[in-house]
């Protein structure tokens, strides 16, 4: 059995993928219904965040000999528990990295290099503002943004009970949250910001497979500055081992489970 974090869309393919290969999963979502959609394609999966310990004691009871680590580019918390849980038991963490998306230089493009940055930076240039970062680094922007007469602040979050809770916790209007399943095409990146008559944009660099460039072009062709929030560096050892295309990941981890 090996277990995997599937934090993305494409992750539920690479997970389909190495299952077509006879590979056995156990794979760890966070939200229901990213376990049903596994599950409806014959994955076994579990919801819920686990810390290093929990995943520790899931390995054990399931007997997992390796860890497939394919969740979100920005989910440290999750990198740095799933190798340390690896490290603890001896076993094998093989990392499925999203292609990671560069932009030329444009005069409405600026990127940064925390969330912290980026609200700091939305608050200087105000107007009406898109958020499509998610619901975890909600309050870092509520707490610069709201409450300026000079601001409407809009959010872009998946459409689950514990996002909209947050956002009607933190203050966030209904009338300005967007609950909604991507990935988005450019044609209705451009509906929504025309109707909430987005200026500024602010998103993560999550990578190709995140349909990001359709999110970016989208705005700055229509005149509005996006803000980029770069992605982390994340150190992830001299004994893991991270791969960028499907290929490459089932020869990894077929290559492990054959040793």
């Amino acid at each position: 059995m090996i277990f995997m974090l599937c934090g993305t869309s494409d992750a539920r393919e690479l997970a389909l993928t190495l299952t077509r290969e006879g590979l056995r999963l156990l794979a760890s979502v966070v939200t229901a219904s990213g376990a049903e959609r596994l599950e409806a394609a014959g994955i076994p999966a579990r919801v819920g965040r686990l810390d290093q310990q929990g995943m520790i004691a899931c390995l054990r009871e399931n007997g997992c000999s390796a860890i497939i680590d394919a969740s979100h580019p920005f989910a440290q918390e999750a990198h740095a528990h799933a190798m340390g849980a690896a490290a603890a038991l001896g076993l094998p963490y093989l990392r499925y990295e999203r292609r990671s998306v560069s932009y030329d230089k444009h005069p409405r493009l600026i990127v940064v290099h925390s969330y912290e940055e980026a609200a700091r930076r939305a608050k200087q240039l105000g107007g009406s503002i898109m958020l499509t970062t998610g619901g975890k680094t909600l309050e870092i922007f509520t707490e610069q943004l709201l409450g300026d007469s000079a601001i409407r602040l809009t959010v872009r979050l998946l459409p689950c009970l514990e996002n909209i809770q947050k956002c009607l916790s933190l203050g966030i209007e209904q009338r300005n949250i967007i609950a909604l399943q991507g990935p988005f095409s450019r044609e209705l990146n451009e509906a929504l910001y025309r109707q909430y008559g987005t200026q500024v944009m602010v998103t993560k660099e999550s990578g190709a497979e995140g349909s990001l460039d359709e999110k970016v072009y989208a705005a700055l062709d229509m005149g509005i500055c996006v803000i980029l929030i770069a992605r982390p560096e994340t150190v992830f050892g001299d004994s893991s081992r991270v791969y960028q295309s499907f290929e490459e990941m089932v020869s990894a981890v077929t290559a492990c489970i054959k040793k």
